[in-house]
């Protein structure tokens, strides 16, 4: 087998990932217009009018490189988080950043360890590099939090061969979120060999009172790595922005491997603004709340299971009918998410949207069902 053969064999190996269909697309395939979108988490109500004002200035010179380094952001987020600026690494969302870490760690003889149903990035970046998937079995679906991580389960995993853990806190696809106690518990049972990830996308929407910030015990657990991105509650998915918070010694180590110039100008300049505008983020969480609200709410009523979520999305389990019920919605013009490519095919994750946009999707399930 020649060295291109053996690289196609580990290529094709690879499951792409799939994203939410583009409103686009679908208005161009059922000739439709004002469809919705209610299947990737992003935040119904936009970006800051801030960012708006900074993508105009920034817009002035896209003839220029940005800044490689990220000078400004690194600052903003040094006085937001309280964390020095050595200890941030910049990436092109936090997917970027998620695949530059398991880059540092793994080869072919290294193992990564992650949760059932975790976000499927840690599968595709763990593959990708030649590394081994030690996958824990989540919780089952009577828990407390089913589907969920169990973190005895993965410590259990744990051998000479693990060189990396991913941990979503809330996880995606599920919403469910670790309490402070178990997971430090489980970080501080961890080999310091052993890097940890704590990937913290919707941090911001979490309303839970025992909900840890794991970025607090980065001085205590040098093998800490905290993921968060501008994609959700900043509203600025399309400008792709994310970052890590580590040890000074991790951030030397990821900004060696990351590409050059792997945060646009446009993004660059839209988190800074978006760090800016509290009263935004406090807007979009209120949405949030009640959106969360009103859909657990109705569900209820219809005699529908979900899993409890403390993200910006709900997954409920429509048993075997629910991919018809997707095609139906599609047909519809509204998006959702069906997840059988998690192994949980009798769900759908529908993102929290604006309340006329849920008030949309109730009236069109009721028809449908």
């Amino acid at each position: 087998m020649s060295v291109i053969d053996t690289a196609l064999l580990q290529i094709r190996q690879l499951q792409p990932y799939s994203p939410g269909k583009p409103v686009e697309e679908l208005e161009r395939e059922l000739g439709i217009r004002d469809a919705i979108k209610l299947a990737s988490n992003e935040n119904p109500l936009g970006c800051s009018p801030l960012v708006t004002e900074a993508l105009a200035r920034a817009s002035e010179h896209i003839e220029l490189y940005p800044d490689a380094n990220a000078y400004y952001l690194k600052q903003r987020l040094a006085q937001k988080l309280a964390i020095r600026e050595n200890q941030i690494t910049i990436g092109n969302g936090s997917n970027d950043v998620l695949d530059l870490i398991a880059r540092s760690f793994l080869d072919a003889g290294g193992a990564a360890i992650y949760s059932q149903y975790a976000f499927m990035v840690y599968a595709m970046v763990t593959q990708a590099c030649g590394g081994q998937a030690q996958v824990a079995a989540a919780h089952g679906a009577c828990a407390k939090q089913p589907y969920g991580h169990d973190l005895n389960a993965m410590l259990e995993l744990v051998n000479d061969d693990t060189r990396l853990v991913f941990i979503a806190n809330p996880n995606n696809p599920t919403g469910t979120w670790l309490q402070q106690d178990e997971l430090k518990g489980f970080i501080e049972q961890i080999p310091q060999h052993i890097a940890i990830v704590v990937d913290e996308a919707y941090f911001e929407y979490v309303e839970m009172a025992d909900y840890p910030d794991a970025s607090s015990w980065l001085e205590m657990h040098p093998n800490l790595i905290v993921t968060r991105t501008f994609s959700k509650i900043y509203g600025l998915a399309g400008l792709r922005i994310g970052y890590a918070l580590s040890s000074p010694d991790l951030c030397d180590l990821f900004n060696r491997v990351r590409q050059p110039f792997n945060g646009n100008a446009l993004g660059l300049a839209a988190a800074c603004a978006a760090l800016d505008d509290e009263a935004f983020v406090e807007q979009s969480r209120r949405n949030n709340q009640q959106g969360l609200q009103l859909m657990q709410n109705w569900f209820e009523k219809k005699g529908f299971d979900y899993i409890p979520s403390s993200g910006n999305f709900l997954t409920v389990r429509f048993g075997e009918n629910s991919a018809d019920i997707n095609q139906a919605l599609m047909q519809r013009g509204i998006i959702v998410r069906p997840v059988a490519n998690y192994k949980l095919p009798d769900f759908l994750r529908i993102s929290v949207g604006t309340q006329s946009q849920l008030e949309q999707l109730f009236t069109n399930l009721d028809e449908i069902l």
